[in-house]
């Protein structure tokens, strides 16, 4: 738990670090004002998760749908050592469920059912693992796009008090600085945004069909001990 807050922290101090020299070093975000170091940040943070959720779901090795089949297949047939090499072949969730019902086969089909949904409910974390983060991140993109939309318009109106003050004429050159702050930060908290609320529900979706696949398994295996 400790070691997991750390690496979390660090991660922030990086993501801050990135923003921040990208904020100096790159005038488009420069002109977004220091609300553009968050949104990058952002960015940062949801690639980052999509990155890890893209290598769960695509790194589980075989097509779990093949293997749903491949075991339908050899527990009909009573090939339990196939099985368990399929189980030990097979990364993901659904495997690891399987392998869990298999290994209390001889007990009864209630017993093998309850070790089944222990198992699944130990996996599923996993399988939702950042989730919810992907979907924070959406929403604080577009509420800081909205936050800078709001002080480039103070900073404009701020030049036209100073202005009038002064009794100097506004011209349009003395209100770019806050218009361009407005529609960048914007533009940047949708562009963070859009993408990351697509990945969000792709994942949502993923985790929905494992639920499922994980279901498939333990109506084969307990299907099986009651017949």
């Amino acid at each position: 738990m400790i070691a997991r807050m750390v690496q979390t922290i660090l991660f922030v101090v990086v993501a801050a670090i990135v923003g921040t020299v990208l904020y100096w070093y790159i005038d488009i975000i420069h002109r977004g004002g220091v609300v553009m170091i968050p949104i990058v940040m952002c960015s940062i943070f949801a690639v980052a998760i999509a990155i890890e959720r893209f290598v769960y779901f695509f790194g589980t090795g075989p097509d779990t749908d093949q293997f749903i089949v491949q075991l339908r297949s050899h527990v009909q047939s009573g090939h339990w050592q196939e099985i368990e090499a399929l189980c030990q072949n097979t990364k993901g969730s659904v495997a690891r469920v399987t392998h869990a019902g298999l290994s209390v086969r001889e007990r009864q089909a209630l017993e093998i059912e309850r070790v089944m949904e222990e198992a699944a409910r130990e996996e599923l974390p996993l399988v939702e693992r950042h989730h919810r983060w992907l979907a924070t991140l959406a929403q604080t993109a577009t509420l800081l796009g909205l936050l800078g939309t709001v002080t480039g318009m103070v900073n404009a109106f701020q030049v036209i008090q100073s202005k009038a003050t002064l009794t100097n004429p506004v011209n349009p050159a003395d209100l770019a600085g806050g218009i361009w702050e407005a529609l960048i930060t914007t533009v940047a908290g949708l562009e963070v945004a859009i993408p990351t609320i697509l990945v969000y529900n792709y994942f949502v979706g993923r985790s929905v069909e494992v639920q499922s696949q994980i279901e498939r398994v333990a109506g084969i295996v307990a299907h099986w001990r009651r017949s």
